[in-house]
């Protein structure tokens, strides 16, 4: 089937850097850094990788920290309380901005 996403794309992913060698070198360098153990595990910060991918809905970032999770020992239901942190927040930024519409109907006067 053809898709739009392409599983071959993650896969070439590195690729993307031939374009600007320098500048691909600097962000994998700096995205390996970000995901190595520090105050939190590498375990814990692929759990908010997958939340935040689901977030900005990424299917290839959402592939990819599904298998993260499982080789750093994450479970199915840690990864979908994940998951349901990234709903939480997000429906709520969308029920917030919902004051935006409440101030506007009531000058409306609605």
């Amino acid at each position: 089937m053809d898709t739009y996403y392409k599983g071959q794309h993650l896969a070439d992913f590195a690729k993307i850097s031939e374009g600007s060698p320098d500048l691909g070198k600097k962000f994998f360098d700096y995205y390996g850094a970000v995901f190595a153990d520090g105050a939190l595990t590498a375990r814990e910060k692929s759990l908010i990788a997958l939340a935040v991918a689901h977030a900005v809905q990424c299917p290839y970032c959402i592939d990819s920290y599904t298998q993260d999770c499982q080789q750093k020992g994450a479970d199915f239901e840690q990864m979908t309380e994940a998951l349901h942190v990234a709903v939480a927040i997000r429906g709520g930024a969308s029920l917030v901005h919902g004051m935006q519409m409440r101030e506007q109907a009531k000058k409306l006067g609605m």
